[in-house]
């Protein structure tokens, strides 16, 4: 059984950057990805999705985005980058390839369901989205509607005429709760806890643009100074019926791994009322939606927009120690502390997921070619 130098599991943004970047420095690798395409996460994402950065800093190394796409690129528009991108780099993914679980002697060897390869460097690149987060609500069983996860929405079309709950108040179930409001559902969104909002423009200018010339000041002190800044262009949330957070926005994703709403416009259907805000679901019973401030309400449909999990426990039985309790990589972009073995795009960044991507996979390939 011939070793490979690198295998890389999964044929996303994070992998097919992998792969790139060490084809650059005369490396070679394998990539293996369970779907038959590219970019498997982005072609099942809903109808209205758009890049929320700009594609001038969303392009990945050696290819930028092309000059004809929006300002924040469709999904179609994506996915096709994507695959320009795997032609570009002539990169050949071994598509239908399952990988189910790793193990270490002397090498790596990648079990799938059909053989087992070998390696002497890994790198997973299945991103933070691979797995749906489903909560647990009690008395779900007592609920007769439709229950979706944000994962398989594509658009508002199913539940015209319908009164919908949307739980979260991540990005996708920010931008769900709005493609329905403004297709005239009537809609909730269920908001848990204190939560932080930044528009997806700040006068004009990507706030993505903002993030990235602030990226060497402390946190404590970016959030400290940007905090009136997002008061004036935002209004008092609190009015809205939202509790705000006492971190900021890059504290929390720094401190907590979570990305804020980033505002296209769910804030101000909010205001006009097209979106109506309700506190956390206590529970569910006798047709109702039971929220923690004593209120209720019946709903046609609920759609989790609660987000996703990205456990590797499952695929690394013999070395959880580079794992969080969760299940993810304490680690993203650098060296594991396994000798051979990295992790591309498992941190959020408020500069942008696809931009940290390309900085991450050329640390990655740095560290395999001098080795």
């Amino acid at each position: 059984m011939a070793e490979r130098e690198t295998i890389i599991i999964g044929a996303g943004p994070a992998g097919l950057a992998c792969a790139a970047t060490l084809k650059q420095r005369a490396r070679q690798s394998l990539i293996l990805e369970k779907t038959d395409n590219v970019g498997a996460s982005w072609r099942g994402h809903y109808d209205r999705l758009h890049l929320h950065t700009h594609k001038k800093h969303s392009g990945l190394p050696g290819l930028a985005m092309s000059h004809g796409f929006d300002k924040y690129p469709a999904r179609k528009d994506v996915v096709r980058y994507l695959e320009t991108y795997c032609q570009h780099h002539d990169l050949q993914p071994q598509f239908n390839t399952e990988v189910t679980c790793l193990r270490h002697a002397d090498t790596w060897h990648v079990e799938t369901q059909d053989e087992v390869l070998t390696a002497k460097n890994v790198i997973f690149a299945t991103g933070l989205a691979s797995q749906p987060y489903l909560p647990p609500l009690a008395g779900l069983e007592s609920f007769d509607g439709t229950l979706i996860h944000s994962s398989d929405y594509k658009n508002p079309e199913p539940f015209l005429g319908q009164n919908v709950l949307v739980v979260g108040f991540g990005n996708s179930a920010g931008e769900i709760a709005l493609d329905l409001a403004d297709s005239g559902v009537s809609t909730s969104l269920s908001v848990r806890g204190p939560v932080n909002v930044v528009p997806r423009d700040l006068f004009g200018i990507p706030i993505l643009s903002f993030a990235i010339a602030q990226q060497r000041l402390p946190y404590e002190l970016s959030d400290k100074l940007n905090a009136p800044i997002m008061r004036f262009v935002l209004g008092d949330l609190e009015k809205l019926g939202l509790r705000q957070s006492n971190k900021g926005p890059r504290a929390q994703i720094i401190e907590d791994g979570q990305i804020p709403l980033l505002d296209i416009g769910t804030i101000d259907r909010i205001r006009k009322g097209k979106i109506i805000v309700r506190r956390g679901i206590e529970r569910l019973s006798d047709g109702l939606v039971h929220f923690e401030d004593g209120e209720n309400a019946r709903y046609d449909s609920i759609i989790l927009g609660t987000g996703y999990r990205a456990d590797l426990s499952a695929y690394l039985p013999d070395h959880r120690h580079v794992l969080n309790e969760t299940g993810s990589p304490k680690v993203s972009g650098a060296a594991s502390g396994e000798c051979g073995l990295y992790f591309c795009s498992y941190r959020p960044a408020l500069t942008g997921q696809l931009r940290e991507i390309g900085i991450e996979a050329e640390r990655i390939a740095e560290l395999i070619a001098s080795s």
